[in-house]
């Protein structure tokens, strides 16, 4: 493939901070290096092969044409989840996580389906002889479906792949995941188990510019194997990237 995983651009963006020691997942000891200032730190020439190999399922994924779905609700990552999956063209969500996104997926699209008719609705100026009360409860409904479903509208089928940023947050996803044998890969952190998901990228899940960077990643390995090519990939840079790693300061 010709996309390439940059080992000087994930040491720069501090994707080899771990969390503090004593969080540790065991499990996660053969991706780590060692430790520093009591913060465990990744051996980056593993990640670099399994998040290579992640982009290679993703591109193959695309090119097949499979639904693919990016998952990420914390705070540094919920800007650059909507946006690198809009530039894929693929889903995402990154408000919470809603039980029976995957498992009751009938009721997920009976949801879509009244976002949209609201949405008509005042389009066609359908609510105008209703209460002003009456008015903004619609539009208060129609801002919370946005909210939660606005990154998978249009969603018909089961998706086919989850890229999940911090698996051990997002572990309903994942259980349903599992339930729904949706394939599913996850950046993991060292506080988490990489055996929840099928392909694992052991690094730092928290920081900004690396979640930018590696998730920058897989919406071009997307396009890639849609046959396109990302021109916006230089001038997107989200103001949460341009604030660099913030390194051992993690925040869950």
């Amino acid at each position: 493939m010709s996309l390439t995983v940059s080992l000087k651009e994930l040491i720069e963006s501090g994707a080899h901070f771990g969390h503090q020691v004593k969080r540790w997942n065991p499990k996660m000891s053969e991706y780590l290096y060692g430790e520093k200032d009591g913060v465990h730190i990744f051996d980056l020439t593993k990640t670099k092969p399994l998040l290579e190999e992640a982009l290679e399922v993703l591109k193959n994924a695309s090119k097949a044409g499979k639904v693919i779905l990016f998952v990420g609700t914390k705070k540094q990552v919920k800007e650059e989840i909507a946006v690198k999956a809009k530039e894929a063209g693929v889903y995402y969500i990154n408000e919470r996580w809603l039980g029976g996104t995957l498992t009751n997926l009938e009721q997920i699209k009976r949801s879509l389906r009244r976002m949209n008719e609201i949405e008509a609705g005042f389009e066609k100026n359908e609510y105008a002889n209703r209460t002003k009360k009456e008015r903004l409860l619609i539009k208060r409904d129609k801002d919370r479906l946005e909210r939660f479903f606005g990154g998978i509208n249009g969603l018909e089928r089961m998706p086919e792949i989850l890229v999940i940023v911090d698996t051990k947050r997002e572990k309903t996803a994942i259980r349903e995941a599992k339930a729904m044998e949706v394939e599913t890969i996850g950046l993991v952190d060292s506080n988490s188990n990489p055996t929840d998901v099928d392909y694992p990228v052991p690094m730092n899940d928290d920081a900004s510019k690396a979640l930018d960077y590696v998730l920058g990643l897989m919406r071009d390995a997307i396009l890639e194997g849609k046959g396109k090519s990302n021109t916006s990939s230089k001038s997107s840079e989200s103001s949460e990237s341009r604030k660099g790693s913030k390194g051992k300061n993690k925040d869950n």
